[in-house]
């Protein structure tokens, strides 16, 4: 009787491990590493890379919860080395998105490259339309205290002025963590010189707009023809135009990066996509330095000589078929250079040269930006609870 037990019990053994060992293995089968997932903002950004002869991102196509109810799938190539979702329009949805695809058990980031590529209003100080930039800074510029411009003190030069300070030139004194983010400066410059290798579409409808900036040399970029550009970009929720926020947000811009960001671009979402990766990286399950910020441009920031402000922003956005055109133009060759290159260079990653993260230095490292690290170089603590006065005000963390 004794043997029959020991038997029943051995073999109970085996079919648990066997059954143990499929699990794995479905587990295993069911789970996607891209080597490149791209991050589009909403429907014709993420259209932009179906049907092209590259790669079929929707082979397979996954649902993902907590994704938008607009856009609830990721979409990946059969093999699952390339993969799509499209976000949502401003913060709230690209921070919401981006943290359900870290957070899903369907997919191993942690030697992921994320290409973040939509369109992006531009300034014709850099670029123009169908521009494609490429950004080492991204920077919250609307993360201030705001007057509206008929409140505001005669001697301010806007109604934003920077949180926790007294005046729009002051850096700010209190600091949220997310108001600016340093990417991979060494994979950023790999591709702009492999945009570079690409034929940007332009078209007679943005030809003609653009002329309308000649007459002012001092928007010259803006009216050539498209061209690759290293320059920075602004986040905000609010769709803004016009020449005094265009100069405004530019004094933010490098007011909060202590002069080292170019502003060029201004669009809804990447400081919230940034946070939610960064967030994603201090769990182990993301790789900050392997991201690039792609912004093509589709409509001009500010307006040309003689134009209002309103009529610059009720226009539209008279690149936006280029821009979104270009988005492909571009993209498709850092995409395909990534994954031939798998192997030979980026499945080891690309050491950066420059601080990478965001301006508390959560990762480790001194941000050249801001009061530097607040964890004195050290990675961040799982746990946060902090107060850090920095020359004045109390920083609250």
């Amino acid at each position: 009787m004794l043997c029959v037990y020991l038997t029943s019990l051995f073999l109970l053994t085996i079919l648990a491990v066997v059954v143990q060992g499929a699990v794995v293995e479905a587990r295993s089968r069911d789970t996607f590493a891209p080597k490149v997932f791209i991050i589009s903002m909403f429907d014709a950004e993420g259209d932009a890379w179906h049907g092209i002869p590259e790669f079929n991102v929707l082979e397979r196509n996954i649902t993902i919860p907590g994704f938008s109810p607009l856009f609830p799938q990721a979409h990946c190539t059969r093999d699952g080395s390339i993969c799509q979702l499209v976000t949502g329009e401003a913060e709230i949805n690209a921070a919401s998105t981006i943290t359900a695809l870290v957070q899903s058990p369907l997919f191993d980031l942690t030697h992921t490259y994320f290409l973040i590529a939509g369109i992006a209003g531009i300034s014709p100080r850099l670029g123009t339309l169908g521009s494609v930039t490429f950004a080492r800074f991204a920077v919250q510029v609307a993360l201030q205290f705001e007057f509206d411009a008929r409140e505001k003190p005669a001697e301010f030069s806007t109604g934003y002025v920077p949180q926790g300070s007294m005046a729009p030139d002051e850096f700010p004194q209190d600091l949220y963590g997310t108001e600016v983010f340093e990417v991979n400066e060494e994979l950023r410059q790999i591709a702009i010189r492999t945009a570079k290798k690409a034929t940007l579409f332009d078209d007679t409808q943005s030809q003609q707009y653009r002329v309308n900036y000649a007459t002012n040399s001092a928007f010259g970029p803006g009216a050539a023809a498209p061209s690759v550009v290293a320059c920075d970009t602004a986040t905000s929720d609010v769709f803004w135009t016009g020449n005094l926020f265009a100069v405004a947000f530019e004094n933010t811009t490098t007011l909060f990066t202590n002069g080292s960001a170019t502003y060029c671009t201004t669009q809804q979402e990447d400081n919230a996509t940034l946070e939610a990766l960064m967030r994603g990286a201090l769990a182990g399950r993301v790789d900050f330095s392997r991201i690039i910020v792609m912004r093509t441009g589709s409509d001009f920031d500010r307006p040309f000589d003689g134009q209002t402000a309103a009529a610059n922003l009720f226009v539209g956005t008279p690149g936006f078929d280029i821009a979104i055109r270009n988005i492909r133009a571009a993209g498709v060759p850092i995409v395909t250079t990534i994954v031939s290159g798998w192997k030979a260079r980026f499945e080891r990653g690309v050491m950066p040269s420059n601080y990478v993260g965001d301006i508390f230095g959560s990762l480790g490292g001194t941000p050249n930006f801001g009061p530097g690290s607040i964890f004195r170089g050290r990675p961040a603590l799982r746990r946060r609870s902090l107060r850090l006065r920095v020359s004045g005000p109390i920083l609250a963390v």
